[in-house]
């Protein structure tokens, strides 16, 4: 019998298809779910008003608010290695790495307990009689979309703000990976928060995501995801006025320079890479090295990639597991074979693992690739591939890097390996990019604001300032004048 979800405060099974986790690593059945439908949204959204507009929650002092994130904080670390392997089954990802996103998730909620109770109003400059001031009240009920790749930390950026704003929320976990989404909404309720407030319904995204998004009473979506699908959000949202914010696809650059640290920037591209088995929206999947320094980068960058230990994600050993399932292997094997025909040369990589020790037939797992001789514009460059696919593509000086690093759709993020720091400072302001890392790569923090230019979305997440993107800006008067206005005489 399929599991229960999370609607509008109440356990009980969606009116939509049921939901298979599967584990990516030996195919077996981790559990099912039954999925949502638009119905289950409706009602969402109705007991979300209604529990928005309860005194219990709508009258809560911003410090009893924080108080109810640092309490999800704390659960999310007391059940940090349940988590971890929950979400470990759920998309395949080697427990070293999801011990990391819980401890994230855990730290998203405190810090935003954190920033509920010390964000302030404003008294603005007066110009006549009166006092004013600048408000914030919360946006509405809001949808969260999340994706597959790091459920439990893409969660927590969503819902964490979102409740410390004042709103309810409706989490819309990826249908592959529904099961980290609704042991957090059974945390949320643990640690007190009114029933209603958050929402976890798993289901098909054409279903419930277009529910969600054309929903009249939906005021904010948040999405991460693929490009294309935003788009779909973007126009959906047009149409209704709606905020959102949208953090989509990436095909990111990787650049080390003649002076750079070489053992640092290739552990640092290997790690930007192949870490998460490529299935990262900030993976560095375009690397440009400085055609003096090619032919040795290069084999040093193979023989390390050659060396990752692949295999069960449960061992701790395991460095790369498997990818999330065996339809999207075959969609990385179809990007290899294009790469191919595209006159690319595979120096290491390009099928899946062989070899004792690990039964690979039973999982989706795939070699780490690395590609050279494709020009910047072959598709394999262009195109987000989402999966452990590396292409190598030399450069000459710092106008011709920026004008390869530039030539893409996309500016989600950038790595520069140079030891001189005012060409740092200068490529980190040409190339476009939200974020950019120098001489590392993949670090985070909830603090910093995150986001992408041009068609790598808009909007941004993370930061202080992430949760006024949940609330409404208010003006308010207050007349001083001891005198009635003289207009009216």
């Amino acid at each position: 019998m399929a599991d229960p979800i999370l609607i509008g405060g109440e356990w009980k099974p969606g009116r939509g298809p049921d939901m298979v986790s599967i584990y990516p690593a030996d195919g077996s059945e981790n559990g099912v779910v039954a999925g949502a439908d638009a119905a289950d949204v409706d009602e969402a959204v109705a007991k979300g008003r209604a529990a928005m507009a309860d005194p219990a929650w709508r009258d809560m002092k911003p410090h009893e608010r924080g108080g109810l994130l640092m309490g999800v904080s704390r659960l999310i670390s007391e059940r940090h290695e349940e988590l971890a392997r929950l979400q470990m089954r759920d998309n395949g990802k080697p427990i070293g790495e999801t011990r990391a996103l819980v401890a994230s998730a855990a730290g998203t909620f405190r810090y935003y307990g954190a920033v509920a109770e010390t964000m302030e109003d404003e008294i603005t400059p007066s110009r006549g009689p009166y006092v004013s001031m600048s408000i914030y009240d919360p946006i509405g009920v809001v949808a969260a979309i999340t994706p597959w790749n790091s459920p439990v930390a893409s969660d927590a950026q969503k819902l964490a703000p979102a409740l410390a704003a004042g709103c309810a929320v409706i989490l819309k976990p990826a249908g592959v990976t529904p099961l980290v989404a609704l042991e957090l909404g059974r945390i949320c309720e643990a640690a007190g928060i009114p029933p209603g407030i958050v929402s976890v319904l798993p289901g098909p995204g054409s279903v419930i995501g277009d529910a969600l998004v054309t929903h009249p009473d939906i005021a904010r979506v948040a999405f991460t995801g693929g490009t294309e699908v935003g788009r779909r959000i973007a126009r959906q949202a047009a149409d209704k006025l709606m905020p959102v914010s949208l953090e989509l696809g990436g095909k990111s650059p990787t650049v080390v320079f003649a002076d750079a640290k070489i053992d640092h920037a290739v552990n640092g591209v290997i790690f930007g890479i192949f870490s998460s088995s490529g299935e990262s929206c900030i993976a560095g999947s375009r690397l440009f090295v400085q055609r003096g320094i090619l032919d040795e980068f290069t084999a040093a960058l193979v023989a390390k990639t050659e060396a990752l230990r692949i295999g069960d994600p449960a061992d701790e050993r395991t460095q790369m597991g498997p990818l999330v399932s065996m339809a999207h292997r075959d969609g990385i094997e179809r990007y290899v074979a294009l790469g191919r025909a595209e006159g690319g040369e595979v120096l290491t990589g390009g099928a899946r693992p062989e070899g004792s020790g690990f039964d690979y037939e039973k999982g989706s797992f795939y070699r780490p690739t690395i590609f050279a001789g494709l020009p910047n514009d072959a598709r394999m460059v262009q195109e987000e591939i989402f999966g452990p696919v590396l292409a190598i593509l030399p450069f000459d000086d710092e106008d011709d890097l920026v004008a390869q690093a530039n030539d893409t759709v996309f500016g989600l993020a950038c790595g520069l390996w140079t030891e001189d720091y005012r060409r740092a400072w200068r490529l980190a302001r040409r190339i476009d990019a939200g974020t950019v890392w120098i001489n590392t790569y993949k670090m985070f923090s909830i603090a910093t604001p995150f986001g992408g230019l041009k068609e790598s979305g808009t909007g941004r997440e993370k930061g202080r300032q992430g949760i006024r993107q949940y609330q409404e800006q208010k003006a308010l008067y207050w007349g001083t004048n001891e005198t009635p206005i003289g207009w009216a005489d």
